[in-house]
Parts: C-alpha cells; structure tokens; sequence
C-alpha cells in the first residue's frame, strides 16, 4: 500500500492547495465589493506564496522537527535539513508530508483574511501572518499532531487532544486570530452593502467543498478505509449544514440566499473537520444538522449583539463551527472530555495571547489600517493600482 498511499497524497496535497488558491480567494473575493476584490485575491495568493517559503524554512521543523521538547520540534529540520526524496514519514516519502502540510499551513492564515478585510493595509497582512503562522500555528501543531504536550500522554493523559484534520489546529486558532483583529481594526465606514457577486461566492464554495476531500481524507496519511470514511462524512456534513442553514434562513427572514447555502456549507465542511477520523455518516448528519443553525445564530450574536465587525463571519462559521466539532468528539464517545475541552481551552488562550501581542508590535512598523480615503476608494487602487472591473459599487 505505500505506492497507493504515496499517490493519494499527492492527490490530496493538490486538493488542499486548491482550497486557498483558487477557492478559498473566489469565496471571499465575492463577498466583498467590487473595489475590493483584487486586495482579497492578492492577499490569498501572496500568503501562499509566503507561508510556503517560511514552512520550508522554519515553520516545518517547528512543527514536525526531532526535538524532544513538547513545545516545539527545535530547528533540526530547516531547509529539511537531512531530508531526501528516500526518506520516510511513516509510509510516505518525508517530503510529501512536508508538502502536504505546507498546504494547511497556507490555509490557516488565509482564513483570517475574512476578518479584515476591505480596511487592512497589504503590508501588515503579511508581516503578520508570516509571524503569526511561526509563533501560534506551528507551535499548536507540534502540540497535537507532532508528538508534542496535548498528544497520547501528554498533559492530558494517557488519551490526549483527538483533532483528526484541524479543528483546534486549524479553525479555532484561525477564528480566534480573526476575532482578535476585527475587534483591534474597528468596524468599516460602511458595512451595509451586500455581496458584490453572489456567483463567485458558490463557485468558490463549490471548490472548497471538492479540495476538502483532501483536507480530511488525506488527514488518514494513507489510502485506506479510514480515509474514504473521513471523506463520506465530509461530505455528508456538508450536504446537511447546507439544507439546515438554509431553512433556518427561511424560518427567520422569510427567504433562503445563495449565500446562506454555501455559508452552510462551510459551516458544515469546518464542524466535521476535527471529527472525521472519528464518526461514522449517522454522527456527520448530527454535526451537519446543527452546524447550519449554530453557526448562522453565532454569525447574528458577533455582528449584530456584540457589534464586531469580523467581514465574512471567519469566528462565527470556522472558530464556532471547529470548536463545535470538536467538543462533538468527546459527545459521541471518541475522545476525553478533559482533553478535548482543555485542547481548546489552551490553544484559545495561548492563541488570543500571541495574537494580540502580534497586533500590538506589527502595527509598530508597518500601517495596521489604511485611512479613511482609502477605504472610500477601495483597497484594490490604492493598495494595488488596479481595479477587477471598469465600475465599482
């Protein structure tokens, strides 16, 4: 099996990619307005580009390194250092799993683009997120998935975290950082505006929900039966978080949107994440059926009952919607409730910690928010000198 496990991740890698580039960019390129749009694909495709060089750097040995510490992995894997086409991580050439965690680590600060978007200045965003990807989201890996302190006899016990594809790792660190800067940022001048293309909004629905395959089957690491459960119940969860999240709309206001249905989605894809290795397709249709409702009344608590401005809802959808699923872990007897609950309440700190810290010393060197004739204008002229199309709205 290790030639077919070899070829499925290579498969998966890709998927993952796609997730960011182009998916994750298309859905929230229209969910802002136009005169933005260009900033939200320049923010995505340069934290690709840079979190693939820090990964390879630094940012893999701090995960993945040999180190003994249950902090970090220590910096004996930079550069991969010592690691050739023949060596092996498990059944998988090393490199590949570097490749195909190199992916997550591009995702996870590309989620938090959602919070801030439409008001940040370009050169904050990446300063920040390259240090905010080495210092809070590598760290947390190591943690749970590279052998460190919440892992099987850890701090935890003999049982520790059970995150299967990242919703600690992934979407409560992504979510938290959000909420964080969309509380430092402030809100918009004007926030009142709908979607500028509702389309691009599926279309990049649509690619995440195809790449997330990759994302939770290829989180089993081989081609196996674990895998093809782990993408079922992706699947499943997706398909019912969108139908919930739907009706619900329609209850409350009378209609269903487009993007309320692939906002489920999302909700749906980001709540099974953590539990996919773990439950079967019953259990996925419980985690999807209360994500659509949960997540789209979390959306209504941040923007309309505490009045934080987070743009495309990255707390309410992937924070709430991670720490759900993995609570959900523990509810349907796959993992310890001290660990599960005490993951998440350690990595929240320690996130909300590093990431107000981050904020405060970035904002030192390089414009945190643009002024105020900017954000009239629109990030795309006066960031980038371009425009995606002859009007703007």
């Amino acid at each position: 099996m290790v030639g077919a496990d070899t070829a499925w991740i290579i498969v998966a890698t890709a998927l993952v990619l796609f997730m960011t580039l182009p998916g994750l960019a298309l859905f929230y390129g229209g969910l802002v307005r136009a005169r933005n749009v260009l900033s939200v694909f320049m923010h995505c495709y340069a934290i690709a580009c840079l979190m693939s060089v820090l990964w390879l750097a630094v940012g893999y040995s701090i995960a993945f390194g040999g180190g003994t510490s249950g902090y970090w992995g220590g910096l004996d894997k930079m550069f991969l250092s010592g690691i050739d086409a023949d060596t092996l991580s498990g059944t998988l050439p090393e490199v590949l799993f570097f490749a195909f965690q190199m992916t997550f680590a591009i995702i996870t600060p590309a989620l938090i683009v959602g919070a801030y978007v439409e008001r940040i200045g370009f050169g904050f965003v990446l300063t920040f997120s390259g240090l905010w990807m080495l210092l809070c989201y590598a760290p947390v890996v190591h943690w749970i998935w590279g052998g460190g302190m919440m892992a099987d006899g850890g701090i935890f016990g003999e049982i520790g975290v059970r995150d299967f594809a990242g919703g600690i790792v992934v979407h409560e660190t992504a979510g938290l950082a959000a909420l964080v800067l969309a509380i430092f940022l402030g809100a918009r001048k004007d926030a009142s505006k709908p979607p500028h293309n509702p389309g691009m909004v599926m279309i990049g629905a649509a690619m995440l929900w195809v790449g997330w395959f990759g994302f939770n089957g290829g989180s089993q690491l081989a081609a196996d039966g674990g895998a093809a459960m782990a993408l079922t119940v992706t699947h499943i969860s997706a398909a019912t978080a969108s139908l919930t999240w739907a009706l619900w709309e329609k209850i409350k206001f009378g209609k269903a949107s487009l993007v309320g249905l692939v906002t489920g989605t999302i909700a749906g894809l980001a709540s099974i994440t953590p539990a996919s290795g773990f439950v079967g397709p019953v259990e996925a249709l419980v985690i999807g059926a209360v994500a659509g409702v949960l997540c789209q009344e979390a959306v209504n608590l941040i923007r309309n009952m505490f009045k934080i401005d987070d743009t495309l809802d990255v707390f309410a959808v992937h924070g709430v919607g991670g720490i759900f699923g993995t609570i959900m872990i523990a509810a349907f007897g796959q993992g310890a409730w001290v660990a599960q609950l005490g993951g998440l309440a350690v990595v929240g700190v320690y996130t909300i910690v590093v990431t107000v810290v981050l904020v405060k010393l970035v904002g030192l060197v390089t414009p945190f928010r643009v002024d105020a004739e900017a954000e009239t204008t629109g990030l795309d002229l006066t960031q980038h000198g371009e425009r995606a199309y002859d009007i703007t709205s």
